[in-house]
């Protein structure tokens, strides 16, 4: 069996909610405005210890989009999706970026983002708030 290497990051980290693993430095952030189903969303420059799904066509508010789900390297949890691609012009500059939803993932000091009472509609996204449709 093969032996899993993951990537220690210091100082102000985010990580899986179910076993810590390190993922994208606080300093990585590009925007906090994104908005999932469970709440807030994080545009990130880089994110480590994740695999990649599927490529897969979303339907998001701000135009279609390829995306591909990420997953902890360690306990295999969906913490997100990275842009592969998008048809507008405008929204271009995601592609190769990646998304953390907050609630599937500890903060930097170690806390927990907490479901709002009624979560938003199915997807999630950007600034201008991606919802897939």
């Amino acid at each position: 069996m093969a032996r899993l290497s993951l990537v220690s990051l210091e100082g102000n980290f985010y990580s899986c909610k179910h076993c810590q693993t390190h993922f994208a430095l606080a300093d990585d952030i590009i925007s906090k405005s994104f908005q999932c189903r469970h709440g807030k969303a994080y545009l990130f420059d880089k994110v480590v210890n994740v695999t990649l799904g599927e490529k897969e066509e979303r339907n998001l508010i701000t135009g279609v989009h390829t995306v591909v789900d990420i997953f902890c390297v360690a306990c295999g949890s969906i913490v997100g999706w990275k842009y592969e691609s998008a048809c507008e012009k405008a929204q271009q500059y995601k592609e190769g970026k990646f998304i953390l939803e907050r609630f599937k993932v500890l903060g930097p000091d170690g806390s927990l983002y907490m479901e709002p009472q009624e979560p938003n509609a199915a997807g999630c996204d950007v600034d201008d708030v991606d919802l897939i449709i």
